[in-house]
Order: structure tokens, then sequence, then C-alpha cells
């Protein structure tokens, strides 16, 4: 996991805004959006749903992604993987 500094300082291929959408719509956004970078490119995903924080990382995992990690500020969420 990077530091939160590490993580404010990386520069996304993609963004995905999925704020305002409850569990599984960000997730679902973020494997549609998947689809549209390459490996080794780095995915944004801004969630304002906590539970985001603990699906993310799973489905990373799951599909051999690295998760970086995630930045809370004003109630939203940041969260970085690399394909």
């Amino acid at each position: 996991m990077m530091t939160t500094e590490e993580l404010k300082a990386l520069k996304s291929d993609k963004l995905v805004d999925a704020r305002g959408t409850a569990c599984p719509g960000p997730l679902l956004a973020a494997k549609k959006a998947v689809a549209d970078i390459q490996p080794g490119q780095i995915m944004e995903i801004l969630s304002s749903d906590e539970g985001t924080t603990n699906d993310i990382p799973r489905w990373c995992k799951k599909m051999n992604y690295e998760y970086f990690g995630a930045i809370e500020e004003d109630g939203m969420y940041r969260l970085f993987l690399k394909k």
C-alpha cells in the first residue's frame, strides 16, 4: 500500500466517478471502466460509498490487479489500482 502523499501524486490514466451510487454501483462502474485501460495503466475510482474501500481491494486481488490504496477526502474516497 502507498502512503497518502504517494497516492495524491499518482497520475491516473482513467478516472471513474461513481460518487452518489450505492454498493455495488462503484464496483460495477470500475469493472466496466477497467476494460478501457491497458495493462500497466492506473485507474482512479471516486466513491461516496464507504463499502467501496472493501469491495475494490477484494476485486483487485481476485483479478490480479495491483491495489495501491485509498484516500478519504470530505466524505469521498479516492481509490487507486493498476491493471
